[in-house]
């Protein structure tokens, strides 16, 4: 894949997205709202520690089920929250942007605007016109797993059935291969025991396309450590390098700086990619 003159290499290495949350409510207490210098501050932290993509969304994806109350937000305000800050890091950095959102008119935005990758949560199930955009854009694509998984099913094999269908019908319309990427929708109609299992059986999903898992500070952690969200960085971490063992190529994670080392123990492990010259 490559965006922004940048050439991502699967199974090279393992790539960091780091999450800026244009919100007040995300579920794990980082939203920076609306302050233009917080955000600025942010995406500098995040490309200085090693974070190779930022993520920005204007809407909480939490889901209600687990999170209770959720703030519903227009469009506008949306737009309002993602584009200032879409257009300040893509002035004041190199970094990939991928915009996270599941309204055509934001991504539609977000793109003219400097971000290069769409991360949508919906499964393709929100905007009746996300194929058509998706396929006139022809950019990397996230496509993540939300949908529920009936009580006795083989979680692994109902989850990559679900993804091969978005799949064929993203490669009709005329998406190139090489611009989907899978998400495994850890937390998205899933309960801890599945997490759990999708972590540990994530290799099941080696189809043929690289594999984005986003774990961080999620209630999986919580519910097995009996921790607060800002208290997860260890359970974050463990789930970070057991998901890299078993196939993940992308990791999205709030904390940049320690998720990056994490990431590069566990390669110099999995992957035999040593990155200090003098070991």
């Amino acid at each position: 894949m490559r965006t922004n003159n940048i050439q991502f290499q699967w199974g090279s290495r393992t790539y960091i997205m780091g999450i800026i949350n244009v919100t007040d409510d995300s579920f794990s207490g980082d939203g920076i709202a609306f302050d233009l210098s917080a955000i600025e501050k942010q995406a500098k932290k995040f490309v200085n520690n090693g974070a190779d993509i930022i993520d920005i969304g204007g809407e909480s994806t939490r889901p209600a089920s687990v999170y209770g109350a959720v703030k519903s937000v227009s469009i506008q305000e949306e737009l309002t929250r993602v584009i200032p800050a879409i257009r300040l890091i893509n002035q004041k950095t190199d970094i990939p942007i991928s915009i996270d959102s599941k309204n055509t008119a934001v991504i539609q935005e977000a793109t003219k605007n400097g971000a290069s990758i769409i991360n949508d949560v919906s499964m393709l199930k929100h905007d009746p016109n996300m194929i058509n955009l998706i396929s006139k854009l022809n950019l990397p694509y996230i496509l993540v797993h939300n949908m529920p998984i009936p009580s006795g099913t083989n979680v692994l094999q109902q989850i990559k059935i679900d993804l091969l269908k978005s799949i064929d019908k993203l490669l009709k319309s005329g998406l190139d291969k090489d611009n989907i990427i899978i998400d495994p929708g850890i937390g998205f109609n899933k309960n801890t025991q599945q997490n759990i299992e999708i972590i540990n059986q994530l290799n099941l999903l080696k189809i043929g396309y690289p594999i984005l898992i986003g774990t961080s500070r999620k209630k999986h952690i919580g519910d097995i450590l009996d921790s607060k969200t800002a208290n997860r960085i260890e359970g974050t971490a463990a789930t970070t390098s057991i998901a890299i063992d078993r196939g993940a190529d992308i990791i999205r994670v709030h904390d940049v700086k320690e998720m990056v080392k994490v990431a590069k123990m566990t390669d110099a492990i999995v992957r035999k990619k040593l990155t200090n010259k003098n070991v």
